[in-house]
């Protein structure tokens, strides 16, 4: 028997993610202040940081000025660039509701990461896609996700690209086609000249995982194999100047 005691089950409490780094603390303030819970500083930011600090007023929401030790021991890393904040996680989107998020007919280029595991990498991504106007299309079941360390190299990038959870690959892929996107493969060798190649008005490139590359399976089912032509000096680029090199070239074409 339930007693006064008894109000049901708790609202499920949002997670939050610690993130660090100047532009990174301010493209959450920019695209979603709301998700701001908690501002920790050096003395020497409270200038650069006087809108952030005058809308935490505002809204009540605590700031504390600390030291240098401090920010190191919140952010583990001594590259937080004098700012920490605690912020609530961004859901990613499911596939349906970014492919109804765009125009009809309008260009799209999407980087579905196979495998792609390192914060690093992926924060460098990220910085790419957002300056090519790019989604990031992440697996079903990948563990992949922003995190501090991501949203630092992203330098602000985080806040700016369309993540999107996809279905099952065949699913996924069915969805892609019906929307009119192509896909290609991207592999260290044997691929199609990149640069040879006249890219669609909508395109997502697939990246293996570091090491491993992507699955065969999936390199099967895309339309194109890709690979960047060079000097052969060494064997490939690392995944996330591939990606710049890939979102560039379909950039540049498109622009002509």
């Amino acid at each position: 028997m339930s007693g006064p005691w008894d109000r049901g089950p708790r609202p499920t409490r949002q997670p939050e993610l610690r993130l660090y780094g100047l532009n990174a603390v301010d493209a959450v303030f920019r695209h979603r202040p709301q998700a701001i819970r908690k501002v920790y500083l050096l003395q020497s930011r409270i200038h650069a940081l006087k809108p952030l600090l005058a809308w935490c007023v505002q809204q009540r929401v605590g700031y504390r000025v600390v030291e240098e030790a401090d920010l190191d021991r919140l952010a583990a890393s001594s590259h937080h660039e004098g700012v920490v904040a605690d912020v609530l996680k961004a859901e990613p989107l499911s596939l349906d509701a970014w492919l109804d998020s765009l125009a009809t007919t309008a260009p799209a280029l999407a980087i579905w990461l196979d495998g792609v595991g390192n914060p690093h990498n992926f924060g460098a991504i990220l910085r790419s896609a957002a300056h090519f106007d790019a989604a990031v299309l992440l697996p079903a079941g990948s563990e992949l996700a922003v995190s501090g360390a991501a949203a630092r190299v992203a330098e602000g990038g985080a806040e700016a690209v369309p993540l999107v959870r996809l279905p099952e690959t065949r699913v996924a892929l069915e969805r892609l086609r019906l929307a009119g996107f192509a896909l290609a493969a991207t592999v260290v060798g044997g691929g199609d000249d990149l640069f040879a190649f006249d890219p669609p008005p909508r395109l997502v490139y697939i990246m293996g995982a570091e090491g491993e590359g992507m699955e065969p399976a999936l390199a099967t089912a895309c339309d194109r194999r890709l690979s960047i032509p060079g000097s052969g000096a060494v064997e490939s680029l690392n995944v996330a100047a591939a990606t710049a090199v890939l979102l560039a070239h379909w950039t540049s074409r498109r622009l002509r």
